[in-house]
């Protein structure tokens, strides 16, 4: 997966996290509240923008010159994870499928995967980072 296609899901995944971030806290707020999910609405949302980071964080190792692939499947894993773990709390809050709560683990394991072979990449490159 190319520097380009990461840093672009990363921006559309910005804007959807602050525009879900803003409705959540303003025209779902009633909503939330009295369905108890608040909680669970501002954790998709942290989880997002966390993720969104280390997406940029990919890029910028893939922009050094690292072309290992751990780089692009770490990026392909924390894309999943956003779109799955993320979707499923955000769909769980505004339709009360509490069944989709089993997708969510799957997200969550994509992103654990992600962040280990960030890990193993960043491990195994041969630039250091600045200090």
């Amino acid at each position: 997966m190319n520097a380009k296609v990461i840093q672009v899901f990363a921006g559309i995944a910005g804007l959807i996290g602050v525009a879900l971030g803003a409705f959540g806290a303003h025209a779902l707020e009633i909503m939330l509240t009295k369905s108890g999910r608040t909680d669970t609405w501002d954790t998709a949302t942290l989880y997002l923008f966390v993720h969104v980071l280390a997406l940029l964080f990919i890029v910028q190792q893939k922009q050094r010159g690292d072309s290992n692939s751990r780089l692009s499947w770490s990026a392909g894993l924390i894309m999943v994870g956003i779109v799955v773990f993320c979707g499923a709390l955000y769909t769980i809050c505004l339709t009360g499928i509490t069944k989709l709560g089993m997708v969510a683990p799957i997200g969550g394991l994509s992103f654990m995967i992600g962040w280990l072979l960030l890990a193993l990449a960043v491990f195994k490159s041969k630039y250091d980072l600045p200090y």
